[in-house]
């Protein structure tokens, strides 16, 4: 990736597609749980569709996975964590907690990226942190639901954001590795985390073989045109940007999920939930018009 490509707007348009496909995930999830699934072997299904999509270019690109060694795999497995947790977080808790202990992600990666990266926290990060979190707790009910854990579920929302953040600043760290093998990793890797958890708390609620082919005809356009390509825009776009970011801009994963909860699972959508939402995306522009501004104050220095 050339220096001018890392610095454009690619990457940053990656973390919002790919925050935007996340905010519709609970939609297939939903719906594999309404085919009678044990909501536990809900995400082990949910994981080894792309798993098995994958698995041919995964062995086409063999040579390319072994050369990017343990760290290629660590990546992977942090980032396949994060997404369990993250889905099991939905599991035993409210999706309302779940998501806003998940997006303190922000927080957590502007602060790994400086002590792992040595990077500045701009006032810019913190005023666009600011602007995002009000924006967050607008949409959930400031004052009622403030992001506290209080059960499993909790501290599985809260878990998964810290691992992704980890997992994030490692992609910035290790730009080499190739996005396309870190893409079939991620979900092997959460199908083995999301396997071991199902045989060790709902062994004896595997899905039969006729419930397993009743989603498949729907849920593997899905995975094929809007989640494989999600999860390698969440692992190529922060490649290039700032993890802390990276956060913001994954934040439109509220925006889309609070859009398609209110129109298809009839949640609450009114003018709390727009003046959130108009905050979270004003947060995800601050930096990018601020750098902006100083590219046209550097050619107008020029001339």
């Amino acid at each position: 990736m050339t220096q001018s490509s890392s610095n454009g707007a690619m990457p940053r348009l990656a973390c919002l597609f790919a925050g935007a496909i996340w905010g519709l995930f609970w939609m297939p999830l939903r719906a594999i749980s309404e085919a009678g699934i044990n909501g536990l072997w809900t995400s082990a299904i949910w994981f080894a569709v792309p798993a098995a999509c994958l698995l041919p270019l995964a062995v086409k690109r063999w040579h390319h996975i072994r050369d990017g060694g343990i760290q290629l795999q660590i990546t992977a497995i942090l980032a396949g964590v994060a997404l369990l947790l993250y889905t099991l977080a939905f599991v035993y808790t409210d999706v309302v907690r779940a998501m806003l202990l998940y997006y303190l992600t922000p927080m957590w990666s502007t602060l790994l990226a400086r002590a792992m990266l040595g990077e500045v926290i701009t006032g810019q990060r913190i005023f666009a942190m600011a602007l995002a979190l009000i924006g967050m707790l607008t949409i959930f009910g400031l004052g009622l639901n403030f992001p506290v854990p209080r059960n499993l579920g909790d501290w599985f929302g809260l878990g998964s954001g810290i691992v992704w953040s980890i997992a994030v600043v490692r992609l910035r760290k290790f730009q080499t590795h190739s996005a396309i093998d870190m893409t079939s990793g991620f979900f092997f890797w959460s199908l083995v985390a999301a396997l071991i958890v199902c045989v060790m708390i709902a062994p004896g609620e595997a899905p039969s073989r006729e419930q397993i082919m009743s989603v498949l005809p729907w849920l593997v356009p899905i995975m094929v045109i809007a989640v494989i390509p999600g999860a390698f825009a969440s692992l190529w776009g922060p490649k290039f940007i700032s993890p802390g970011l990276a956060g913001l801009l994954f934040m439109t994963e509220i925006i889309f999920g609070s859009i398609s909860a209110a129109l298809f699972a009839n949640e609450p959508f009114g003018t709390r939930e727009v003046i959130g939402i108009l905050l979270i995306a004003s947060a995800s522009l601050v930096e990018p018009l601020h750098d902006l501004a100083k590219e046209r104050a550097k050619k107008t220095a020029h001339l």
